[in-house]
């Protein structure tokens, strides 16, 4: 890795709102925007030279699933993605703070998995909530802006479907990372999805609630995501038990929050009462697994070591995937060991000299789908 790539990753400050296709990129105007970015340039940190002083003294913790990682499998924008949905090579060496902040095109009209048939052969593009009905405490109105989403900003998913000619293995729910100011999609979960569907995983990203919004609030997007593809399991050629979450930083918080609290039959009515249940709330909101990459379980910035707590969520097996120069790196190691001692079925890769940020970069993606192919086995 080498520094001048990882420079490229600076978004404190934003040059303004640009349009590339049916992409916006949203300009900062208020200084909670511009903190996260803060905080997200600061969590990426500088990088090292692969050979330097400082990747040497990492390599020597002692870390068992160490590896060096490497972009030279990396995949870029299939040639079969709409040109809305082109995020680059997905090397961290290309990553810019535009394709940070692009958004993801939003359905063309309304849209939901409730009142729309699912497509297994195309993206597809739907509302997570209907309209009048979405469970929330947090009140966003006209008047409040600067914030990455607008005031009727409704959480949608994304379906991106198996390659072509791939056979189905199951499904995996992902969570972009952006300190919940923003959904770093075109960096985290839109390359991961296109590798992954290579390996015959149905892809579904979930652009959640974000700040002024709870964690609990986008918690209980991630669990209506969930309900839709179980209810639609034959339609994607998937057991309906074969759902993975993953999340990126702040998205692997969302996707633990949702595994701890907002999963199985806990629905919206739990965080409001005025929430009216449907068709799709009788469905269990179960994922079978559970990826953590440079996230762990806990609130941002804090995981959370606490055995008895941990516990109390009935979390499902778990891969962690960081690397050894990222800011949260300790906590990263601490956790892991406290998962494993509580009994939750773990894997995990540390990349060497690896910063917070590289999406699917690394060569971590085949292992990662080896490991879930086998916890799919067992069920």
């Amino acid at each position: 890795m080498k520094a001048n790539k990882i420079a490229m990753l600076g978004i404190a400050a934003l040059l303004g709102s640009t349009v590339y296709g049916n992409v916006r990129v949203i300009k900062a105007e208020n200084n909670q925007l511009e903190e996260g970015l803060d905080a997200i340039e600061d969590a990426i940190g500088k990088g090292k030279d692969s050979d330097s002083e400082n990747n040497s003294q990492s390599a020597s913790k002692g870390e068992t699933d160490m590896q060096e990682g490497s972009s030279d499998n990396t995949i870029g924008t299939p040639d079969d993605f709409p040109a809305a949905y082109d995020f680059g090579s997905g090397k961290i060496s290309d990553f810019s703070r535009n394709y940070m902040l692009k958004k993801m095109p939003e359905p063309e009209q309304n849209d939901t998995v409730l009142n729309t048939d699912a497509d297994p052969d195309n993206i597809q593009v739907l509302y997570l909530w209907e309209e009048e009905n979405v469970p929330a405490k947090t009140t966003f109105t006209k008047d409040m802006t600067g914030y990455f989403d607008d005031w009727d900003f409704r959480p949608y998913v994304t379906a991106i479907p198996v390659a072509k000619g791939v056979t189905p293995k199951g499904a995996v729910v992902l969570m972009a990372g952006g300190a919940y100011q923003f959904r770093g999609n075109y960096t985290d979960s839109l390359p991961t999805a296109a590798a992954l569907r290579e390996y015959g995983f149905q892809t579904f990203i979930v652009d959640y609630r974000l700040s002024p919004y709870i964690q609990e609030e986008g918690a209980l997007d991630v669990a209506r995501a969930v309900r839709f593809i179980r209810k639609n399991a034959d339609v994607y050629g998937i057991e309906p038990d074969d759902i993975a979450v993953m999340g990126f930083s702040a998205g692997g918080i969302q996707a633990g929050e949702f595994l701890m609290h907002y999963d199985e039959d806990v629905n919206g009515t739990a965080l409001d009462s005025s929430y009216v249940p449907d068709e799709l709330d009788q469905i269990p909101a179960h994922a079978s697994a559970d990826g953590m990459i440079y996230s762990f379980y806990g609130r941002l910035s804090v995981g959370n070591m606490d055995p008895d707590w941990l516990s109390e969520g009935d979390l499902p097996p778990t891969f962690y995937v960081y690397g050894t120069e990222d800011p949260f790196y300790d906590q990263f190691e601490e956790q892991y060991d406290v998962i494993r001692n509580i009994g939750i079925q773990t894997s995990r890769i540390v990349l060497n000299g690896w910063p917070h940020g590289f999406g699917s970069d690394g060569g971590w993606i085949k292992q990662y789908a080896d490991w879930l192919e086998e916890i799919f086995k067992q069920e």
